[in-house]
């Protein structure tokens, strides 16, 4: 074993780290397991279908937390009134 400290400042961080380290468990133990000549094809093919999972989740977390982070900072208390129904009416001031 190797022993390492691995600081995460949030949980999104911990997550990862820990799908990445299941991850390339699974690969050694498939490594492992796989006959001889055909250790690539299976560790190759576990990467691409993990990895793909891997980065989906990572990816999801990540902006799951962007979102609950931008909708923290723009909720205010209360109500805001709807603006009065009715046209909208062109005062001729835009150019465009």
């Amino acid at each position: 074993m190797y022993p390492r400290d691995i600081r995460v400042n949030n949980p999104t961080e911990a997550l990862v780290v820990e799908q990445a380290l299941a991850m390339a468990r699974e690969m050694d133990a498939t490594a492992n397991a796989a006959a001889d000549g055909k250790v690539l094809r299976e560790v190759e093919q576990l990467a691409i279908t993990r990895g793909r999972e891997f980065m989906r989740k990572s990816l999801q977390a990540v902006l799951n937390d962007q979102a609950e982070s931008v909708e923290k900072k723009t909720r205010r208390a209360g109500r805001v009134p709807a603006a009065a129904r009715g046209p909208i009416e062109d005062d001729g001031s835009d150019p465009c």
